[in-house]
């Protein structure tokens, strides 16, 4: 009996041991590592169950790291192999159509996933499993084994939707760097990049039938220098903009295509709408003139609730819906102060015909009109918390950002919420009191710990109430970062630790685990020139 006892502990012990040393982010929910590695070559052979685009889509990014690393790619056949090979399946009986079951042998590899989605994310742990050298952007000039270890490994997300917001209104960056923030999601396992394409320090998005929003909107003629409360203000007086046409979105959302990342577009209504107006003042409340704004923060004017406006409104979504596939428009609906809607006879004479009495109340008509539209052209909408302000809503999704509160009131009233609170999920926020670059805002330390340990789903909700979080996103706003390597700064390793949140329940977590396997992934990001936050601390 006591040998019995050793020899369990023994196995405990090894069980544990090798299951903490796959360092896979996020983790999966079910790993199991067994003895000894699977060797990819210039021989082996991925074989499909299905021979379609979306499944040559989900195994295409894998070959092109090879092909570029390692100098070789793999035949893709729907010939069955017994042996070398890589098998990918299809398989109805799994739990969702992101989850996936994999299993490493010596001499193959195979890959169970319900669609091809999961058939992707399963390359993606395969690509966290070989060496880091996999990351380079040319031929690696010493001989590397391309060794895989022998594991089986399960998994499902928690939530469906998974996501990053990026602002490019404050801070301009050009297409290919959206390509590689892309890039770095589908890493990571996230599915959704929140483009927030307008507001009032930039219209970014080309809309045809209206050029002025982005010759016009698109450029601002000062910036403030340093922080928006330093007093006195400082002005770098250099014009500054830019704008993605409609080729460029095209090309992006087919980027993000293969990638399995939906880009969701962020079109800014009725607040944060100074660009627009500064183009086309005829649809505010008080004719401007304008300036685009080189300062941040929230500003009095906003779109007017006239009917011209409305049409206005419908025809640049026309041109929106058009761009994107998503399933969704994100109409933004935050920060909208209402002054001038108070002194303004058109949208007095609205709130008397819709018989509302404040005007918050006005705003939800607002949302609830476009909502309408958007509908017959077969798209949902989200907005942030404050569109709750004014009542009843009719079927948009709140991400809720100031806290939990608006996300747990949407619950509770039966609406869908994605989580987003500025405590947890802020990445302008510094990642640590240790501020090397001197950039995002100062006045809050969101810590790798801390966003590691935020929970969706509040416990509050009751089951019926929790079914409707339906998922996670992190928000980067660009005041305080201009460039590449600023965003990625503040974004990294938080993002790391936002996929494991996204993917993994609650009783699953361990912070002490999650940073033992980061020292994995730090490696790939070394290699693909990632310039993520490397001074960590818990204050």
């Amino acid at each position: 009996m006591k040998k019995l006892i050793l020899t369990f502990s023994f196995l405990v012990l090894l069980f544990g041991t090798l299951q903490a040393s796959v360092s896979i982010i996020p983790m999966p929910q079910k790993c199991i590592e067994k003895r000894g590695n699977f060797t990819v070559n210039d021989k082996t052979v991925i074989t499909l169950s299905v021979d379609n685009e979306e499944m040559r889509n989900a195994v295409s990014f894998w070959n092109d790291l090879f092909d570029t690393a390692a100098g070789f790619s793999l035949e893709v056949s729907s010939t069955p192999r017994s042996s070398n090979v890589i098998r990918c399946r299809l398989n109805t009986a799994l739990p969702n159509e992101e989850s996936y079951k994999l299993t490493v042998s010596s001499s193959s590899i195979h890959i169970d996933a319900k669609t091809p989605k999961g058939i992707f994310y399963a390359f993606q742990t395969l690509r966290q499993l070989l060496p880091s050298a996999i990351e380079s952007d040319k031929q690696v000039a010493e001989k590397i084994k391309w060794n895989i270890p022998c594991v089986v490994i399960e998994d499902s997300p928690a939530f469906s939707y998974r996501g990053v917001m990026l602002d490019v209104s404050r801070h301009f960056i050009p297409k290919e760097d959206v390509k590689r923030h892309i890039d770095l999601l589908a890493f990571h396992k996230l599915n959704i990049l929140h483009w927030h394409l307008t507001d009032d320090q930039g219209w970014r998005i080309e809309i045809k039938k209206y050029p002025k929003l982005t010759t016009v909107g698109g450029y601002r003629k000062k910036t403030i220098v340093g922080y928006m409360w330093d007093n006195p203000t400082e002005w770098n007086t250099k014009r500054y903009g830019g704008f993605y046409t409609q080729e460029d979105i095209k090309e992006v959302v087919a980027y993000a295509k293969k990638r399995f990342v939906e880009i969701i577009p962020e079109i800014e209504m009725p607040g944060h709408s100074v660009a627009a107006l500064t183009a086309y003042p005829e649809y505010s409340c008080t004719g401007g003139p304008f300036e685009v704004e080189g300062r941040w923060g929230v500003f009095n004017d906003i779109y007017c609730t006239k009917e011209s406006t409305f049409t206005f409104m419908q025809d640049i979504l026309d041109e929106v819906v058009e761009l994107f596939p998503s399933s969704y428009i994100h109409l933004g609906g935050d920060e909208a102060p209402r002054i001038r809607w108070k002194n303004c006879v058109h949208c007095q004479e609205r709130m008397k015909q819709e018989h509302l009495t404040k005007e918050a109340e006005l705003q939800t008509y607002f949302i609830n009109r476009i909502e309408n539209y958007l509908n017959t052209k077969g798209k949902k909408i989200i907005g942030w918390d404050e569109i709750l302000e004014g009542g009843i809503l009719q079927r948009a999704t709140v991400m809720s950002w100031r806290g939990e509160k608006g996300g747990i009131h949407a619950a509770k009233a039966g609406y869908d919420v994605i989580m987003s609170p500025n405590i947890y999920m802020y990445f302008n926020c510094l990642q640590s009191k240790v501020n090397e670059k001197k950039i995002g805002n100062p006045n809050r330390v969101i810590t790798l710990e801390k966003v590691y340990n935020y929970h969706p789903v509040p416990e509050v909700l009751s089951a019926d109430e929790a079914k409707h979080i339906k998922g996670v996103q992190a928000n980067l706003w660009t005041e305080y970062m201009s460039a590449l390597d600023e965003m990625e700064y503040m974004l990294y390793p938080r993002v790391a630790a936002l996929s494991e949140v996204a993917w993994s329940k609650k009783e699953n977590k361990d912070y002490g685990r999650f940073c033992t396997r980061l020292e994995s992934i730090r490696r790939h990001y070394d290699v693909l020139g990632v310039d993520y936050c490397k001074k960590i601390s818990n204050e």
